[in-house]
């Protein structure tokens, strides 16, 4: 993991945010990774493959339904038939209105799937819109093979070999949640799979208003950034607009907006090679 230049930013002050995980890893071990090579299988079974589960969670028939038990909207669990590419996804028909003080729709977990393609991220699993039992909601690929963090007591101890390639999506999760203002970044819907590949759920409390960051930031993926500030309206109304009204797009823009203010200010007390970084090789 290298620093880069971030040249010709315009940039400003920064303020606190808060923090759920620290950037550098945490000193709880866990064991994720098991000592034999398919065990280290990445979960990631959708990369390069997005087209074919998309259309193939908009059309399997679920063989069984169940309540998961977790969360204020009662998300369930659509087991599907052996043999395809998914063996079942969770089924979040939430129409959109408050929950617990709330507000959550299905329509934002499509939205983060939609801008995870867009970013080039690859950390949200395939999520489509589809209607089951003539309710219309979000089918969120099932990722097998994943612990949460919450399972694991707190961000897991990747081994010495995975440390840098760890934090660099550890960094990138944290600016796609201020991006999107994940109301909901809690250690639950953070995963990591046996090849250390970080993956991120449950957006359901995403893409509200203000300018509040998820996140406090102290270095950033200058690949990413650069994505990031390419957005515009006509970009993410292409990709997200059946799915976010124009305020809710607007707001993104707010956010990376703020985000660059913030940026500035990190850049100006640390120094570009300190803040903006690029990982040697893709992620993915």
């Amino acid at each position: 993991m290298r620093s880069m230049s971030g040249g010709g930013s315009r940039l400003g002050p920064a303020s606190a945010a808060g923090v759920l995980l620290a950037l550098v890893v945490a000193a709880w071990p866990c064991s994720v990774v098991a000592g034999d090579p398919e065990s280290a299988r990445s979960a990631k079974s959708w990369i390069g493959r997005e087209a074919e589960f998309e259309s193939f969670l908009k059309t399997a028939e679920p063989v069984a339904l169940g309540e998961l038990g977790t969360g204020v909207t009662n998300p369930f669990k659509a087991e599907l038939a052996p043999g395809g590419p998914i063996p079942a996804f969770v089924w979040k028909p939430i129409t959109p209105g408050f929950y617990g003080g709330f507000y959550e729709s299905y329509k934002t977990e499509v939205a983060a799937y939609e801008l995870d393609k867009l970013l080039r991220l690859g950390m949200v699993p395939v999520t489509v819109e589809r209607r089951v039992d003539r309710a219309t909601g979000a089918a969120c690929m099932w990722v097998a093979q994943t612990q949460s963090f919450k399972e694991l007591g707190g961000p897991p101890k990747p081994p010495a070999e995975q440390v840098e390639r760890w934090n660099i999506q550890i960094i990138r999760a944290k600016m796609f949640d201020n991006l999107i203002s994940n109301r909901d970044p809690n250690l639950g819907n953070w995963l990591v799979d046996p090849a250390w590949n970080v993956i991120l759920i449950d957006h359901s409390r995403s893409f509200g208003g203000g300018k509040a960051m998820a996140h406090e930031m102290t270095r950033i993926d200058a690949d990413l950034w650069a994505r990031m500030r390419a957005l515009d309206e006509t970009s993410l109304s292409g990709s997200v607009g059946r799915w976010l009204n124009r305020k809710q797009i607007r707001s993104i823009l707010k956010r990376r907006d703020r985000m660059e203010e913030l940026i500035l200010e990190l850049v100006e007390g640390s120094g570009e090679h300190a803040v903006l970084i690029r990982y040697d090789e893709p992620v993915l």
